[in-house]
């Protein structure tokens, strides 16, 4: 505990001997964990964006005209047990009816000349997002083609498979920029630690002398990495929350409607930008002094 003591004190003191170039790894880190969370962030706001989006989507079963009352209710319980489907609404022919000619307006003169009601009775189902993949639910439309009864199956395939695509590469693009973030402030830590631990080379031969070992030598590099990632992180979480309140008021301001659907992290991952940056940092140090022979 006294070496630790002893280490702590040494770190603090080195931070404040080589406090500009310390300053500018932590800005550095700082950025980069600050593009990190701004991305994060969006990808977040787009993903919820894209689940409201999802919950109007569902499929239509195009019943057949000949269709006996029991087909239509054995294939209601059919759809009843299916767990992937959490709404299901009968549309009659009369009712299909009723609904386009509130909708067609002026165009009601062309439906007035059909003899009989052209449209079809069907089924409509929402779909819970989970179960939006394009793959699942094309075999779903294929199996519900199959019922007795049915006439079609329509949904909005490429829409579906647009959106699926959509959320893959958005989360791709995410782990890979998290990647080059950690990179980039793994590497800013290692070369200043690097630079550090050279400039200080006389002292450390001097503790060498005196039989330091080598954890205690390297463990102020260590902890002066921690300090200064964690110094990054509390920036970059405060930055982001600046932008967040800024951006957020000024677009409020022109579009009142999007009040509220604008989200930022919530209060219990504050700690993670931080800590982030702590493990970056300490793996940058880590590397620098583990390299170094002496």
């Amino acid at each position: 505990m006294r070496t630790f003591l002893y280490c702590l004190k040494t770190a603090v003191k080195n931070l404040g001997r080589e406090k500009w170039i310390n300053i500018l790894t932590v800005l550095t880190i700082a950025v980069g964990l600050m593009i990190l969370g701004a991305f994060i962030l969006i990808t977040l706001n787009l993903d919820s964006t894209i689940k409201q989006w999802s919950r109007g989507f569902g499929l239509v079963v195009y019943l057949k005209d000949d269709i006996s009352a029991n087909e239509e209710n054995l294939m209601n319980e059919f759809f009843t047990k299916d767990s992937d489907i959490i709404e299901i609404k009968y549309i009659s022919k009369a009712l299909a009816l009723k609904e386009l000619q509130q909708t067609s307006g002026p165009m009601n003169s062309i439906l007035e000349g059909f003899k009989e009601n052209p449209l079809p009775a069907s089924f409509e189902l929402k779909l819970k997002v989970e179960a939006l993949d394009p793959i699942r639910i094309k075999l779903k439309a294929s199996q519900i083609r199959q019922l007795s009864g049915v006439d079609d199956v329509q949904y909005g395939e490429k829409w579906l498979s647009s959106l699926n695509t959509m959320t893959k590469g958005i989360k791709i693009i995410t782990a890979v920029l998290g990647s080059i973030i950690f990179v980039a402030v793994a590497f800013a830590t290692y070369s200043t630690i690097k630079i550090l631990f050279y400039r200080r080379a006389e002292e450390i031969e001097t503790l060498k002398l005196l039989g330091a070992t080598r954890s205690f030598i390297r463990l102020p590099f260590l902890l002066e990495g921690i300090f200064v990632g964690t110094c990054g992180g509390i920036i970059s979480i405060s930055g982001l929350l600046a932008v967040y309140y800024f951006t957020t008021s000024k677009i409020i301001d022109f579009l009142p409607s999007l009040k509220g659907m604008i989200m930022f992290f919530p209060p219990e991952m504050y700690p993670v930008a931080p800590l982030a940056g702590a493990v970056m940092s300490l793996v940058g140090s880590f590397l620098a002094v583990g390299k170094i022979r002496y």
